[in-house]
């Protein structure tokens, strides 16, 4: 039988260190963590269905309080993701920046950080970032997205709003440009973003 879990304590906050370091925890991807129902399997081998308010995303550090009142700690997941970098060689910060505004006016979930993006992969908008002399790499990372500017909800729609590279509003002059060096860089980030 599973136990159910209808509430989640963002980060853990009030919470007291020994009680989230003694709670169960839970390694959950993205996909599922944007859902406000699903079932897992905790650290303890214990059944989970997950009932939550709709719109609301779990993120990595949240705990799930159970009907019984014990708490599961989530974990991001490592999952597959892009991890997209600025040239240092022929490009500034402000090329991240860049990036950032044209994957968020395809609505793609992007992670942000202060020197690198994270998607889910694609190809195409890989194909878009190297065009824009972006280091797009594979990665095995745990993925956590903006929440957005309306107070982190996301819709539970199904819709993937990947794959929109035709719409006009890529690179400004519609095509790559060969500055005489490669960004394909077939190499794989380590668990710490970079190349091994």
């Amino acid at each position: 039988m599973s136990l159910s879990l209808s509430k989640r304590i963002s980060g853990g906050k009030g919470l007291a260190q020994p009680l989230l370091r003694r709670a169960a925890t839970v390694e959950l991807d993205w996909d599922v963590r944007q859902k406000s129902r699903f079932a897992a399997i905790d650290s303890t081998g214990r059944a989970l269905a997950v009932f939550l308010p709709r719109g609301q995303a779990v993120r990595g550090g949240d705990v799930l309080v159970a009907e019984d009142g014990s708490l599961v700690r989530v974990i991001a997941a490592p999952q597959k993701v892009l991890h997209i970098t600025w040239c240092r060689q022929h490009g500034t910060a402000f090329d991240l920046m860049r990036a950032a505004y044209h994957l968020g006016n395809r609505h793609v979930p992007i992670e942000l950080q202060a020197d690198h993006l994270k998607i889910e992969p694609d190809h195409v908008l890989a194909d878009m970032l190297r065009s824009m002399h972006m280091i797009v790499t594979d990665a095995e990372l745990s993925f956590e997205p903006e929440g957005g500017a309306y107070g982190g909800h996301v819709t539970n729609d199904g819709h993937s709003h990947h794959g929109h590279g035709g719409n006009g509003h890529d690179h400004p002059h519609g095509h790559a440009h060969d500055h005489g060096h490669d960004h394909s860089h077939d190499r794989r980030a380590g668990a710490d973003g970079h190349g091994e």
